[in-house]
């Protein structure tokens, strides 16, 4: 009997039970991999998990989704929605909760918490690196997430193995699949992402261009300095198919002014492409985007928290990476080599011939 178990908390339910299922379809068994986990809150805001099943010498993966701004508990009699600090505390009260009685600790975190916050400028805050020491402290063997804002986060914890996954592959599958594409361009929204941009074109044997954002530095505005205007630097997208990607969509106000400029310049079509999608302000502004033709769809993972009734918009497409986080588990537990699960240039070249022929 495996001694692989899953301890999946609350805010990433519905993801856990797929990779629960797709962890029997891959390993021919029909055992159930989730381990009861019970997650309090007090009515003061103060929280407790409790695990319901043993952990003695169990190979252990957590996974949580930081980023889900749905789950709610009642504070002083106010309906209280849930925000990353208390989730991170989650995990942290979960790996106390095993009080040291397993194997090892495998902790998936699909939205790396605070990798927004991944370096210091003046007095600021480091957080992501203090959490990534916590998580190190406290006892985690190795980390786990996609595409974090910046990877070399990691150096905060040189001794603890961090693998950051990216859904390029599977996003670019599934498009492929779906989508009757032409003379495919892609391009970075904006300077940071140009590394992203460069290994999507790598893969699709396209070319690639960016948009230069230059902001008013003298100015803040919800913690940034507010974009001026958006300069393209790359070859004509007339009559072309461009993929705008990134890694996270916040407000998406940027995403969506480079679509309007891209359309205006004779693009054919326009698909965004972000494997988090946190719609920060709400999706209003890309419903009116959508309508004027801004954009054609828009394609991102359930790696973290989507609405329902976002999910069902015509122009959203949701996909899915339960069975790819399965096979990273598997392949750990097994103490396989994860490269395989990198490198799937062959497989998206072989679906460009067949759109092609």
């Amino acid at each position: 009997m495996s001694n692989l178990k899953l301890i999946v908390l609350e805010n990433i339910k519905e993801l856990g039970k797929e990779i629960n299922e797709d962890l029997k379809k891959i390993r021919k068994d029909d055992s159930n991999y989730m381990i009861t986990v019970k997650e309090d809150r007090f009515s003061n805001g103060e929280g407790k998990v409790k695990i319901e099943d043993t952990v003695r010498d169990k190979d252990i993966y957590i996974i949580s989704d930081v980023g889900n701004y749905d789950i709610t508990y009642n504070m002083r009699g106010i309906v209280h929605h849930m925000g990353p600090d208390e989730h991170f505390g989650d995990i942290k009260r979960t790996i106390l909760a095993l009080s040291g009685y397993q194997e090892k600790i495998t902790l998936i975190m699909p939205l790396l918490y605070q990798a927004r916050q991944h370096k210091r400028k003046g007095r600021e805050s480091l957080d992501c690196a203090l959490a990534l020491q916590e998580l190190e402290r406290l006892g985690v063997n190795h980390i786990i997430t996609f595409d974090a804002h910046d990877p070399n986060v990691s150096n905060a914890i040189p001794n603890l193995p961090f693998e950051n996954f990216y859904p390029t592959n599977i996003i670019l599958e599934d498009l492929l699949k779906t989508e009757d594409l032409k003379d495919i361009l892609v391009i970075s929204p904006d300077m940071g992402a140009m590394e992203r941009a460069r290994y999507y074109a790598e893969l699709l044997n396209s070319d690639v261009g960016v948009f230069y954002k230059r902001r008013d530095l003298s100015r803040v505005v919800n913690g940034k300095n507010p974009i001026v205007e958006h300069t393209y630097m790359g070859s004509s997208v007339k009559d072309r198919d461009v993929l705008v990607v990134d890694d996270m969509i916040a407000s998406g106000s940027s995403m969506l002014e480079v679509g309007k400029m891209l359309k205006e310049q004779g693009a054919r079509k326009v698909y965004f492409i972000a494997t988090f999608s946190l719609f920060t302000e709400g999706i209003d502004e890309f419903v009116k985007a959508y309508k004027n033709y801004y954009f054609d769809k828009l394609y991102t993972t359930n790696l973290s928290y989507i609405p329902k009734e976002y999910k069902e918009k015509t122009w959203f497409h949701t996909v899915d990476c339960s069975m790819n986080i399965a096979e990273i588990i598997n392949a750990l537990h097994n103490k396989e080599s994860l490269t395989p699960l990198l490198n799937g240039k062959e497989k998206i070249l072989k679906l460009l011939e067949e759109n092609k022929s």
